[in-house]
């Protein structure tokens, strides 16, 4: 049976957004006397959530420090989000095919949710996503599946007839544990090598790769 819903991870996946959030967080260490890091460095920061990456950017053990760092980065992002941030070549056409075959789409990021839903408000508004969730309190973050199987719930779709779309391990072993179909794709944060360790049924280079591992035929999925 074709898959009935396609839920997506933003960062990497739908959007490249690694120069913003680089930025974002070099000013917040520049902010607080701390030493910055290239903008390659990131894509081993991101993946999950923004206390995560900044305890990866910023010195360890200083929780107090992480707090005011987390503010100072939380204020200039919201003024940057969509500073460099664009949608990668070929996916939205990619998105409106599959919306065009009703296929349910939905976004559901460990960024926070009001940047979540902006940037796709903002990047992507013709496209007929019928969810979009990023972190939100009392729901555990990527990759524990809870959120994508309420998710699934919401859509009124059986994980097993779902697809989980991303670009780390976060997103892969999401898609294993909520027995959903993982599909990694390559023009993200991390590589092929990574996606395949952490279970990815199918690897995607390209928005028409991604499209024939989401509906084309069986053995080609």
């Amino acid at each position: 049976m074709p898959l009935r819903a396609a839920l997506f991870d933003l960062d990497g996946t739908l959007v490249d957004s690694l120069a913003d959030i680089a930025a974002a967080m070099n000013h917040a260490l520049i902010h607080h006397g701390l030493p910055t890091h290239p903008t390659s460095d990131y894509r081993y920061f991101v993946g999950e959530g923004v206390m995560h990456l900044i305890r990866r950017a910023a010195p360890q053990g200083d929780e107090a420090l992480h707090t005011e760092i987390f503010t100072t980065y939380r204020a200039w992002y919201a003024e940057h989000l969509f500073d460099q941030t664009t949608v990668f070549p070929g996916i939205a056409q990619m998105l409106a095919r599959l919306a065009g075959e009703g296929v349910q789409l939905a976004v559901l990021s460990n960024k926070a949710d009001g940047f979540t839903k902006q940037l796709v408000k903002g990047l992507m508004p013709d496209v007929p996503f019928a969810a979009v969730y990023g972190e939100r309190p009392g729901m555990p973050r990527k990759p524990d599946p809870t959120a994508a199987l309420a998710l699934a719930g919401e859509l009124a779709v059986a994980p097993g007839d779902c697809a989980f779309v991303g670009d780390t391990s976060v997103d892969m072993n999401t898609a294993r544990h909520a027995g959903m179909y993982g599909v990694g794709v390559t023009w993200g944060f991390r590589g092929v090598d990574e996606l395949k360790a952490h279970g990815a049924q199918a690897i995607a280079t390209t928005a028409e790769e991604l499209w024939t591992a989401l509906r084309g035929p069986r053995e080609a999925r």
